[in-house]
């Protein structure tokens, strides 16, 4: 049976403009009534990573957030929004981007994603046992509604990554060290989560999307489509094919083709509404893929060598860097430390890394709230392209 991903164009943010286009990309897979039922209490789960204006392409835009909400109530839902930023406050985030305005305005329950549960996850092929926010278990179902981003570690930001704010922001740092510098296990950590909670529908902001150094820092990029589907593996394949990368240059889609989670082959995704051309994106900027495991097995002393002239690793511009201190609050292994360094007679506090404890989370990177640490190549790929 073939998937169904809806993809429309959709070139501006006004509220009437957005709601008309989310109402037919939802007609095309059925209707919204296949998704909600009266009386339902749904979460609706944007990207809320930390409070910056909608211009910015950081958060989910709040026009679709407000689309959303007027959807499920169409259905006869009861829509909620909510979710948990790695290290910023929810509410808070959700104020500065626009997006509390949209709850105040419709009268729409505003959730902090934040009391933690351990939950057995028998299916799952990472992890056994999650932990997330008793909140999101509360609804009855969640409508999922991600930014299109780069991502340094997961290489871009879209539905199944997004799920990770249903993880209460202060248990995240512990999935980074759970899943260490092996990029196949946070990304299948990051499946599991998906499959577990099961959204009923994923709806991509991708009207305007972040290119570079995201999830927080990158460029703004007009992209000019919305894209929705009841399988976000599927979706999330369909949103790679659109912006001319590889399904294995995406971590969660690698692992998701190798475990048969979602439909990664486009010749079994049906697309509805735009065709992939029609939407597709030129030029889009992303970032340095993170790792390549081929040394493994290699003798201690070559693979750590091999490793660090192959991966990518967060970089500090100190020219940018505020010495705010939080990267070293959000660091997983405690490997980020404030020092002094210069001359005799000045000495100017800096951040520093310890690159051999590093885990290449980059949790750094995406809580920077200066965008003074991006990721950097190792050296070997840098003379060696492909690798």
């Amino acid at each position: 049976m073939l998937s169904e991903v809806s993809i429309l164009k959709c070139a501006e943010y006004s509220n009437e403009a957005v709601y008309i286009k989310v109402r037919e990309l939802i007609g095309l897979l059925g209707g919204i009534k296949r998704f909600v039922k009266k009386g339902e209490r749904i979460l609706l789960k944007p990207n809320l990573l930390t409070g910056k204006h909608p211009d910015k392409a950081v958060t989910t835009h709040p026009a679709v957030v407000r689309a959303l909400a007027l959807v499920v109530m169409d259905a006869g839902g009861v829509p909620v929004i909510g979710d948990s930023p790695a290290i910023a406050n929810a509410q808070k985030a959700a104020e500065r981007c626009g997006i509390m305005d949209v709850a105040s305005d419709l009268s729409v329950e505003f959730l902090e994603l934040k009391t933690a549960v351990d939950v057995e996850n028998q299916d799952g092929t990472a992890f056994k046992r999650l932990r997330l926010a008793q909140e999101a278990l509360d609804c009855d179902g969640i409508i999922n509604i991600p930014k299109l981003k780069t991502h340094a570690q997961m290489f871009l930001t879209l539905g199944v990554k997004n799920i990770f704010g249903c993880v209460p922001g202060v248990n995240k740092a512990q999935w980074h060290l759970a899943a260490g510098v092996d990029t196949s296990s946070f990304a299948g950590m990051l499946l599991d989560l998906f499959l577990y909670l099961k959204p009923r529908l994923t709806v991509i902001d991708a009207v305007v999307s972040m290119e570079g150094n995201g999830p927080a820092n990158g460029t703004p990029k007009d992209t000019g489509f919305i894209a929705a589907s009841a399988d976000g593996v599927a979706l999330d394949s369909a949103v790679v094919e659109i912006l001319g990368a590889k399904l294995d240059d995406c971590p969660i889609l690698k692992r998701a083709k190798a475990i048969n989670a979602g439909v990664t082959d486009l010749f079994r995704i049906k697309i509805l509404g735009e065709s992939i051309e029609a939407v597709r994106v030129h030029g889009f900027r992303f970032p340095p893929l993170i790792s390549a495991n081929f040394a493994a097995g290699l003798p201690g002393f070559l693979d750590r060598r091999l490793r660090k002239a192959l991966t990518s690793r967060p970089h500090i511009d100190h020219s940018l860097c505020t010495l705010c201190d939080v990267c070293i609050k959000v660091c997983p292994p405690n490997k980020m430390d404030k020092t002094a360094r210069g001359g005799k007679i000045r000495k100017k506090n800096r951040i520093t890394i310890d690159y051999d404890g590093c885990i290449r989370c980059f949790c750094c990177q995406e809580v920077c709230p200066s965008g003074a640490i991006s990721a950097k190549e190792g050296w070997l790929k840098k003379i060696i392209p492909g690798l």
